[in-house]
Formats: C-alpha cells, structure tokens, sequence
C-alpha cells in the first residue's frame, strides 16, 4: 500500500490532470490511496465566498459560489463525456451544500462556516478526476474523506480522532481495495461526531496523506508537485536555490516549523511513528527521483532559507511597569491558545513582551482586547520574518544587506531575523 498526494497546481487543467492518469498507469500493479487537493487555487476562491457570506452580503457570495461552480462544470466537459450526467449529478450534490448555508444568515462563528464552505473544493476536484481517470480505463473507487476521518470541532485546526478513524478507515476504506488498485479520497478535510466538515489547516492535504499512511501502515507516501524536490529556499526569494537529494524528519519539521511551504507542518510525525518514507517528487519529469525524507540524518547541507511575509509585530509592555514573568506572561499565552494564535517569535525584557505573528486584522483586535488590562498594545505591519538555518556570515550579510532589522534571534543553527522591506 502506497500514498499518492496531489496538490493544486497538479489537477488545475485539462493536461495535468491527464499527466496525473500517466502517472497512475506505470503503478497499475500496486495499491494506491490517492489523496485529492482543490483544484488550483480555488481554496482562495471558496475563502472569498466565506468572507462575503459571513459579512452579511448573501448576493455576493452566492455570485462568487457561482463562479465556483461554473468553473468545475466547464473542466467537467472536457474530463468526462460517457458518465456527464452521473458526474454532474455528484457535483451538484456539493453545490447544493454550500448554497444551502449562503442562503441563510451566520449564526456560528467564522470558522465554523469557513470549514462547510472551503471543504468543497477538494470533495469536487477529486469527483473530477475520479470520473476522468475511471472513463479512461484506469479504474478507481472514489470516497468521501468525511466518512472516514473522524476529528473534533476545532474548527480550521481541527485534530484526528485516531482510535474512530483507524476503525472507519479499516471498515470503510480498505474494503475497497478488494476490487481495485486505486482508491481517491480527499485532502485537508474530515468530520465530526455529528458529520459536521472541518478542515486540518491550510494546504492540510500533506498531514491528510501522512494520516492515512499511518493508519493503513503503508509503505511510503509520495507528494507529487511542481518543483524538482525539496529546494533549500524559494527560487523566487533566493536564485542560488537546489535541489536536496536526501533530508531528516527532523530537518523538515524544522523547516516547517519556521514556515517553509514544501510540506505541511504536521505531516511528519505520523510518518516518523512508523518510519515511513516521505517521497517529494516532480510531477512534470518523472526521471528525477526527487527528495527522500527519512530517519537518517543528512550531512552537509546548505543555508534553508525561508521567508514569511505578512508579518506583524505585537509589542506588549505592562501597564503598571511591572515585571512581565510568571502570570502576564502565563496570562498571554493563554490567550494566544485560545485564538489558535502561533507566535513566530518572541523576546522579552522585563516589563514587554514582543511578538511576531501572521498578520490577521481580526485576531490582531481580539487579542488587544483580551490583554487591554494589563498590557499597553502596539502594532508594526508589513513586516518580513527571515530564517536560515545552518547559516554563515557571509549568507546572513548578503540577505540582509541594506535591510533593516527590527529584531534578531540566534543559535547555534539557526538564525532569525525580522526585517522592514519597504
């Protein structure tokens, strides 16, 4: 048993979706879960109609929905032709989720919404390829992830039930196998005990493929993208950047951990419990064996280099002067859990604390709100959060160059630094 993830940028056309059945055909021997992201960048579209839908504007979300929904039954023509109308049938069912919420009022809260909403893209791009790949004589079973993944209802963070979803996947999922190769399921979505959708964090469907790998005891997973393997920095931010043939568990949790967009944060571990390997492969040139992610610990590796924008830096000073440590502290980093607020960094002296997070007006206000009795808050936008681990002076010097740096933190292996671009 084998994992295959594709992401977005590998289902957002006619011909990458017919790369994707190439694919498949040359491991037509092997059992293979398939695990299925949103086309393209339709989660941004779907968080738009979110976004409309929750400030009260039903016409404008439900006009954003229907571009939504133009859109997949426009690729619908071009993928199936015998089984349209059982295709349009499933893709309506999905259509019919969303626009039954738009055609009401918010009564829950934002992510709760964000969740029934965002979820469709994936249940659609998979039915897609599904019917494409089975009109194609490349038979698959398609199946809804919601029915198997059982998580609680932290929504837009929601966590695995692993117990209930080792049970659903061993009764629901592998009986499948017993009548085909390829079974296709989504990424980045799951349920709860009142079948409810929720999502396991943006670009979610890495963890959703670890998940499966781990509860099915699989023999690998492999992530199929658009780049050659795992890059020791964004060629976009970093020319220089390479391609790393081999790399640790714990060096991608580093690297994710700090904000580098190659693997979700939380796919490791389930692969590190069961010593799984983690393949990053190129999904345009099948010759390259791309990057292994293993136990083994890989030597001499060059700078990573990552970049977070859109940063923010929260300075917190104590209202009366006094001392920040013990409860202040204790205080803030309660409300920060609270909001699901992860700090990128943090310092203190004693009497402020200063923190670096994503920017996010609304937890931004909430979090001013929440900590107005005992700190005075103060705001620095447009920030940019450099890291490099295994650096040298001489790379730290040519990317900060003529830059200014608002705050440093250092060790051994890793330096960080948040800079002021404009």
């Amino acid at each position: 048993m084998k994992i295959f993830k594709f992401g977005g940028a590998s289902t957002n056309s006619f011909d990458r979706i017919q790369n994707l059945g190439y694919i498949l055909q040359n491991h037509t021997d092997e059992k293979i879960l398939i695990v299925i992201s949103a086309m393209g960048k339709m989660t941004n579209s779907l968080e738009k109609v979110v976004e409309e839908f929750y400030e009260g504007k039903n016409e404008e979300a439900l006009r954003l929905f229907q571009k939504v929904k133009d859109y997949h039954l426009n690729q619908l023509k071009y993928l199936v032709t015998f089984q349209w109308q059982k295709a349009t049938n499933q893709l309506t069912d999905f259509f019919t989720e969303v626009e039954w919420l738009l055609h009401d009022k918010p009564v829950k809260d934002y992510d709760y919404y964000y969740d029934q909403i965002v979820c469709s893209g994936e249940l659609l791009s998979s039915t897609l390829i599904s019917y494409y790949l089975n009109e194609n004589r490349i038979p698959n079973k398609w199946i809804d992830v919601r029915d198997v993944l059982r998580t609680d209802d932290t929504f837009r963070q929601a966590k695995v039930d692993w117990d209930v979803s080792r049970k659903q996947a061993r009764e629901k999922l592998m009986p499948l196998f017993d009548n085909t190769n390829f079974v296709i399921t989504q990424g980045f979505i799951g349920s709860t005990d009142e079948n409810e959708s929720t999502t396991l964090g943006r670009e979610g469907s890495d963890f959703t493929a670890a998940i499966f790998a781990e509860l099915m005891n699989a023999e690998s997973v492999t992530i199929w993208k658009d780049v050659n393997g795992v890059m020791n920095a964004d060629p976009k931010d970093f020319q220089e950047a390479v391609t790393i043939d081999e790399l640790s568990y714990k060096e991608v949790i580093e690297m994710a951990y700090y904000g580098a967009q190659v693997i979700h944060p939380k796919t490791i571990k389930p692969l590190q419990n069961k010593d799984i390997p983690l393949f990053v492969r190129s999904f345009f040139d099948l010759r390259l064996t791309g990057t292994v992610i293993t136990q083994k610990s890989a030597m001499l590796l060059p700078p990573m280099i990552v970049y977070k924008r859109r940063q923010v830096l929260l300075m917190l000073q104590s209202v009366d002067f006094s001392f920040v440590e013990g409860k202040p502290t204790t205080f803030l980093y309660e409300v920060l859990r609270k909001l699901n607020i992860r700090p990128n960094l943090t310092q203190n002296t004693a009497i402020s604390l200063i923190i670096c997070m994503d920017d996010a007006d609304q937890k931004i206000q909430e979090v001013s709100q929440e900590v107005s009795e005992i700190f005075d808050v103060s705001v620095q936008k447009n920030l940019t959060l450099l890291t490099v681990r295994h650096y040298s002076d001489a790379i730290i010097e040519q990317l900060s160059a003529n830059k200014e740096i608002i705050l440093q933190q250092k060790t051994k292996d890793t330096i960080q630094l948040l800079m002021n671009l404009s």
